[in-house]
This record gives C-alpha cells, structure tokens and sequence, in this order.
C-alpha cells in the first residue's frame, strides 16, 4: 500500500511541463516536414501524372524502388505517426516524465527518451503493414478501376471497427494514461522500453482502423491526415472521446453503404 501510494504521490505532486513541450516541438516538426514536402519520396523526384497523395502512389512508388525505396517509405511514414499520435500521447509522456522525481537529470532523459523513441518506432513499423497489403493488391490500381467499392469497403470496415469492443478496450487504456501508469510501470530505461511498446499496441489497437481509411484515401493527403489526426486525438483525450468515436463509426456505415450502392447503380 504504501508503495502504491507513494507511486501516486510522485506522479500527482507536480508538472513536468519540459517534457510536453519537446513532445509538442517534435510533433510541430514532423507536421512541418509533412506539410512542407519535405521528405524524400520513396521514388524520388518523378514527372508521372499520379501524385503522391493519391491512393496507394507512395506505397507503389516505394515497392518499385526496392530497399531503398522502402527504408524512404517507413522512415516518412515514422514522422507522420510522430505528426499526428504524439500530441495525443502528451498526458503519458508528462505523468511518465513525473515518476521519475529524484531520479537524475541524465537518468531522466535516457528513460523518457527511450519512451518516446520506443513509441515513434513501434508506429513506424506500422508501416510495413500497407506496403505488404500493396504488394498483394495494389491499391492504386483498385482506386482507379473499382474507386467507389475500395472507398466504400474501407468505411465500412472503420465502421464495424469504431463500433467493436474491442475498439473501446484499447481506447479507454489510452483515455487513462494515469491508469495505464499505476498497472504496468517498469524501472529503468528497459522498463521505460517495455511500458512505451505496451501502450503503443494499445495505441494501435485503438487507431488502425483510421489508418487503414487513410492509406486508402491516399497515406500522404494532408487534408486526410489532418482530419483523421484531429478525430484520433480528441477521442483520447476530451470527456466525450467515445461517443465521438461511435460517431464516426455511424457515420462511416452511412456513408459507406450510400457509396458502395451508388457504385452498383
């Protein structure tokens, strides 16, 4: 007990606002690059009438690039997840960076940035999952013969996910970073490792549903990116962040339904 109460006390007792903001700069960075086209395209500069923001154009473009072209592609995919999953995962970082009072200040960097590094590089192998998926069915090929079916299946698909348990029992992990805390903690730069890997698989058991909807509207449409990184971010974070996400999941059957019948028309 007493333990335990100590635990909550040093997570409570005061902020560690240092470790929201580099969270937040590294996050305004990645939306910079993002925004700004700044990152090497998986295929290099091309003159092709296809754009990188259409379906399935990235993850094309890196499979017919080999190694190179796929190391280009997870390492732009890596800053995305970073642009659009570290605000959200804030709250973590700073009760994370909280437990460590009294710990040194070398010792504190080396565990919170083994948290955030393990974070961003678990998302970023997220990554191999839409190449495989490409290089079995090419997407940009579906987008441009059976457009209204390959939308339509994916809202349908986010739609019966947003509305799971399963959905839910990673979401309520990632709504109580607190929670998450007091029933996995680990010491040292391991345990901060192995915490960071847990909640990112909860991360992705909550979000990859609304990954899967943007890399079949195009992995590098901003306007997508954003929309979805709002959306992500307010269902773990506000009071109202699961009704939000039944929400979306009833607008996306709706919608999904309407395009996929006016596709058979």
């Amino acid at each position: 007990m007493e333990t335990d109460d100590s635990f909550r006390e040093r997570i409570t007792r005061r902020r560690v606002p240092i470790v929201a903001l580099v969270a937040y700069v590294i996050a305004l960075g990645a939306w910079t690059a993002v925004v700004g086209r700044w990152l090497p395209m998986p295929g290099g500069a091309t003159d092709a009438p296809m754009q990188p923001s259409e379906p399935g154009v990235p993850e094309a473009m890196a499979l017919s690039n080999g190694p190179s072209g796929i190391a280009l592609y997870l390492f732009m995919w890596g800053v995305m997840m970073i642009a659009m999953m570290y605000p959200s995962s804030v709250p973590l970082f700073r009760l994370y960076a909280e437990t460590l009072a009294g710990t040194t200040t070398a010792g504190k960097a080396a565990r919170v940035g083994a948290f955030l590094g393990t974070y961003a590089l678990v998302w970023t192998l997220t990554g191999v999952v839409p190449l495989a998926l490409n290089a079995l069915v090419p997407i940009a090929g579906l987008a441009n013969d059976h457009g209204g079916f390959l939308m339509g299946g994916s809202l349908l698909l986010l739609s019966v996910y947003q509305l799971s348990p399963y959905k839910y029992r990673c979401l309520r992990y990632c709504r109580s970073p607190l929670g998450f805390l007091m029933t996995h903690h680990r010491p040292g730069v391991r345990g901060a490792v192995r915490m960071s890997g847990e909640f990112a698989v909860f991360c992705i058991g909550c979000c990859w549903a609304l990954f899967a909807f943007m890399v079949i509207v195009g992995s590098m449409n901003i306007i997508w990116m954003a929309l979805i990184a709002v959306a992500l971010s307010l269902e773990r974070t506000v009071t109202w962040g699961e009704q939000l996400a039944r929400v979306i999941g009833l607008l996306a059957g709706i919608t999904g339904c309407t395009v996929v019948a006016l596709s058979v028309i």
